[in-house]
């Protein structure tokens, strides 16, 4: 890949960029940028990495052989009409647009371009986001294993059906939510109960980092993980007890099923 092109300039964006920087995927002169009426967000992302922008659609789009758009849903027609004249038909385009789907996405580009549509998360601001991908109409394998090799720079990627896209919108695009409203709760009540609030966050960091390396490094299930820390009578089972009688495994996935039934929607009101 010679030119990747960003549609777009925000924090997604911006980590996508540092991460292919850190994994030498591509070179500053070889990545563009333009985004909408924000020329300090350009000039700052110049200066930081050392890239290419432009507020000119012709400047940046002509010959790039990966183009991110990284806008918000309600600019997508706007923004894909706008680069459509000077996309070459070889080019993969990469949208990272929240419930715009890849017929939709082909439809405005009015020529037979290869979509590839994801679902990262915020954690790819640190290099660990968990992103879902699925292909268009267009798009062949060599387009999945680039656009999974970009995302892989920010974290790891799995390939699903265009419409599972909503269920890994609903655990993982959402997820990182979840898990600060636990931690959330976990700080108050642990300052409630006497630590000061630094101990207590550092605390509860720590053992959220350990339960994830568990999670990834053991072969034993969560709900096994879970059991062998929950001793007869012990700390860890009235916590576990007081959670059941809370109905909160319940809420947690009714939580995760109105996500996935607003993805759905919101998908929807964009036709």
């Amino acid at each position: 890949m010679k030119k990747i092109t960003f549609i777009g300039a925000g924090q997604m964006a911006e980590a996508i960029i540092s991460g292919v920087l850190n994994k030498g995927l591509f070179k500053p002169e070889a990545i563009y940028a333009t985004n909408k009426g924000n020329p300090n967000q350009l000039a700052y992302l110049t200066t930081t990495y050392g890239i290419n922008t432009s507020e000119k659609m012709a400047d940046v789009v002509e010959e790039s052989d990966v183009i991110v758009l990284a806008v918000k849903p309600k600019d997508k027609t706007e923004a894909i009409t706008s680069i459509t004249p000077y996309i070459k038909e070889r080019a993969i385009v990469i949208s990272v647009m929240a419930g715009v789907e890849t017929a939709t996405i082909e439809t405005l580009l009015k020529k037979p371009v290869e979509v590839i549509r994801v679902m990262p998360n915020t954690s790819a601001k640190v290099g660990l986001s968990a992103t879902g991908l699925s292909r268009g109409t267009f798009a062949d394998d060599e387009a999945v294993r680039i656009a999974t090799t970009i995302f892989e720079a920010i974290g790891s990627v799995v390939e699903v059906q265009e419409q599972d896209l909503h269920a890994v919108t609903a655990v993982s695009g959402s997820g990182p939510a979840y898990f600060y409203y636990m931690v959330e709760a976990m700080l108050e009540e642990g300052v409630a109960l006497g630590l000061s609030e630094e101990t207590t966050k550092d605390l509860v960091t720590q053992t959220i980092k350990g339960a994830a390396k568990m999670l990834d490094t053991s072969d034993l299930s969560p709900a096994v993980l879970r059991k062998n820390i929950t001793s007869p009578n012990g700390t860890t089972e009235r916590a576990i007890l007081t959670f059941d009688q809370c109905e909160m495994k319940t809420a947690i996935k009714k939580g995760v099923r109105g996500a996935h039934r607003r993805s759905v929607e919101l998908s929807q009101e964009d036709e």
